[in-house]
């Protein structure tokens, strides 16, 4: 057995659009001083090789533009148990601030140059469904058990609603796959089910939360009701051409529209008002305990 202290490793900020980029990169840097910055790069994959490229270390620690991470994590030691964990990319949960919801989606991550540099995915990818889209199907993609930061994609309507959209979309798929309207409910992951309808339901008592509801719905709606091509996700031009046609509309009947479509896939849609929203979000695992940083997702459900 390895052991690595994350201080040791570099810690790479990739940020691109991010409203709040500067001011989050002010509080990352006061934390972790070391921590370099990658800015503006267009493109999943090439961000990421983008990241590699400015490691110094073979593996790396991966802050997204959005996220806040708590100082305690980089105090923490990865026990590197055997060639597979030497290899596997770890994928903490963040915390969403906008619904509560804590998995991958924009936490942090330690990555090795080795997996980025052989890796082909969003642009590309070689047309591989499982690619398309995302990181997390490759095998040495680890999503691990622990909540370390934050993740505040809320600043503007259009980061909340584009936050949204894509969560809307890509939690409908099998693998990268869309399912049919008749397979949806058997393909779809349960557990992506369960988040997808937090998405389209909970938010209204923060900053923008209606904007990332009704683009969460929109999302699905666009993916499983319509002919619109749902790879486009991985580029944020084409977000931004769908955001031009709806920024105008009033928020509230986009969210009420695309809600009663989702009853054509069977999804619960219920219009939790502020403090309903703060209800859910005090409660949702309010008795959440870390178990430690290399204990994986499936080793929780396995057991």
């Amino acid at each position: 057995m390895t052991e690595i202290d994350v201080c040791d490793l570099d810690v790479v900020y990739l940020s691109y659009d991010e409203p709040q980029k500067e001011e989050f990169w002010v509080q990352i840097k006061n934390m972790v001083p070391w921590a370099t910055r990658v800015d503006g790069v267009k493109g999943s994959d090439a961000a990421h090789k983008a990241a590699a490229d400015a490691s110094t270390t073979d593996r790396f620690i991966l802050i997204d533009g959005d996220n806040l991470p708590t100082a305690d994590f980089f105090n923490l030691t990865l026990n590197i148990k055997d060639e597979q964990y030497e290899k596997a990319v770890y994928r903490w949960r963040a915390r969403n601030h906008i619904n509560g919801l804590m998995y991958g989606n924009g936490g942090l991550s330690s990555w090795t140059k080795d997996f980025i540099y052989k890796m082909k995915t969003h642009e590309n990818s070689e047309g591989d469904d499982a690619t398309n889209v995302e990181f997390c199907f490759d095998p040495l993609y680890w999503p691990m058990y622990d909540c370390y930061s934050t993740t505040y994609p809320n600043a503007t309507p259009f980061q909340a609603w584009r936050a949204g959209f894509r969560e809307g979309v890509k939690m409908c798929l099998d693998r990268g796959h869309k399912p049919s309207v008749d397979e949806f409910k058997d393909k779809a992951h349960h557990r992506n089910l369960d988040n997808l309808e937090i998405w389209h339901n909970v938010g209204r008592d923060v900053e923008n939360g209606i904007w990332a509801i009704a683009g969460a719905r929109q999302g699905t709606v666009m993916t499983m009701l319509s002919d619109w091509d749902h790879t486009e996700v991985q580029w944020f031009d084409s977000l931004e051409k769908i955001w031009s046609e709806c920024q105008s509309d009033d928020v509230e009947q986009i969210a009420q529209d695309n809600g009663k479509e989702l009853a054509r896939l069977d999804l619960d849609v219920a219009e939790l008002d502020e403090e309903q929203s703060k209800f859910f979000k005090k409660h949702y695992r309010s008795n959440w305990q870390n178990q430690g940083p290399m204990v994986r997702e499936i080793d929780v459900l396995t057991k």
